[in-house]
């Protein structure tokens, strides 16, 4: 298998958005109709069930020229979803829609539903796909095995995944609880270099394990075909501002890690940690946001997650002035400073009484960020 290689560490969003009943606020199965209006886009798109609508960026030079990309098409969308009566907001989950997924019909999308049974119906989340351009099939690697204990920090930034069919949670996050149910979500594997990754990659497909690489939904991934290495653990953001801010640390932070010597690396970020500790950490970070305690030894020394991020965000800003991130990056300190998305969720929740309360404010939320 091919890698094909980047010339720059550019960068390409995923944000997966729900498509809402506009009278009841829940899930609504509105894609095929919703497609008929962008028939040709490629940065419009159906995805794997359908009360979902993926916004694709371009491919650009930084985060901006990404976001601003995705705005364009969210004015569309909103506008033709208006037309077809649904409303849209940005979530991991829906609070409290307890309906079964109805899946899109296209044949990979077929392919799944037929393998995975009757958690194909179930895993009803939305998600925030980053991809990063990477120089090479090794750097990829390199940068994958370096982010790995990272990926604590991702989910508590990101979360926003509080309940899930009318019950709070006590999760920041639940959307991970959810897809661990699946045998090919979580945690990466490790490889030694492109070459290793590629025997695994070609034994995966002899034992029937993948069909291809697009089956491997680790929450950090290699996608040779576009030469990136995607980051995929992030729930979905509730508005631009926020994305805006989660890309940008996402970037800057799959660059740090491609280019920082390993040394240096290690100095901030536990890379031989045992995969126990490492699912822990992941766990928590997914259950308590940025509460959690982080496991950073082998001996189970923990320290606050909290303090880990803003030192992670201090080694990123060298790297991040050289790829046009500085402006954007310090974004991210607003998320540790003021709240992250789940507890403006909840929120919510005290203030409405309801989950319906819940999901009127993201959709607010999502409309007043494109203003």
């Amino acid at each position: 298998m091919e890698f094909n290689s980047c010339t720059n560490p550019t960068v390409g969003v995923e944000w997966e958005l729900q498509l809402l009943n506009s009278k009841t606020l829940d899930l609504f199965d509105g894609i095929l109709p919703l497609m008929e209006f962008f028939p040709h886009t490629e940065f419009i798109k159906p995805e794997y069930i359908q009360s979902c609508v993926e916004l694709n960026s371009c491919i650009a030079n930084n985060s901006d020229m990404a976001i601003n990309h995705i705005r364009e098409s969210l004015i569309k969308v909103l506008d033709r979803c208006q037309m077809l009566e649904m409303s849209i907001c940005g979530a991991g989950t829906h609070p409290f829609s307890k309906q079964l997924a109805l899946i899109t019909p296209m044949p990979r999308y077929i392919h799944l539903e037929k393998s995975a049974g009757y958690l194909a119906q179930t895993q009803i989340t939305f998600s925030t796909h980053v991809h990063v351009g990477m120089h090479s099939g090794d750097e990829a690697i390199r940068t994958m095995r370096n982010l790995i204990p990272a990926i604590p920090a991702f989910i508590a930034l990101s979360a926003n995944s509080p309940f899930w069919r009318g019950h709070q949670t006590e999760h920041a996050a639940y959307r991970h609880r959810i897809l661990a149910a699946s045998p090919s979500y979580g945690l990466p594997v490790t490889f030694r270099d492109w070459s290793d990754y590629n025997d695994f990659y070609n034994a995966a497909v002899k034992s029937g394990m993948i069909k291809s690489f697009k089956d491997i939904h680790w929450d950090i991934r290699l996608h040779p075909d576009f030469g990136t290495l995607e980051i995929r653990t992030m729930d979905a953001a509730p508005d631009l501002k926020t994305l805006l801010s989660l890309v940008s640390f996402a970037r800057s932070m799959a660059v740090s890690m491609a280019r920082a010597k390993t040394e240096d690396v290690s100095r901030i970020l536990p890379l031989n940690l045992p995969v126990w500790f490492q699912r822990e950490n992941c766990y928590r970070a997914s259950h308590h946001g940025l509460n959690a305690e982080f496991i950073y030894n082998k001996q189970g020394d923990h320290r606050p997650l909290r303090g880990l991020v803003d030192e992670l965000i201090q080694f990123c800003e060298p790297f991040a002035k050289d790829i046009d991130e500085d402006k954007n990056l310090p974004m991210i300190r607003k998320i540790l400073l003021d709240e992250p998305s789940y507890c403006r969720q909840l929120e919510s929740y005290a203030e409405g009484k309801s989950t319906l309360a819940v999901v009127e404010n993201l959709t607010t939320q999502l409309l007043k960020s494109n203003n």
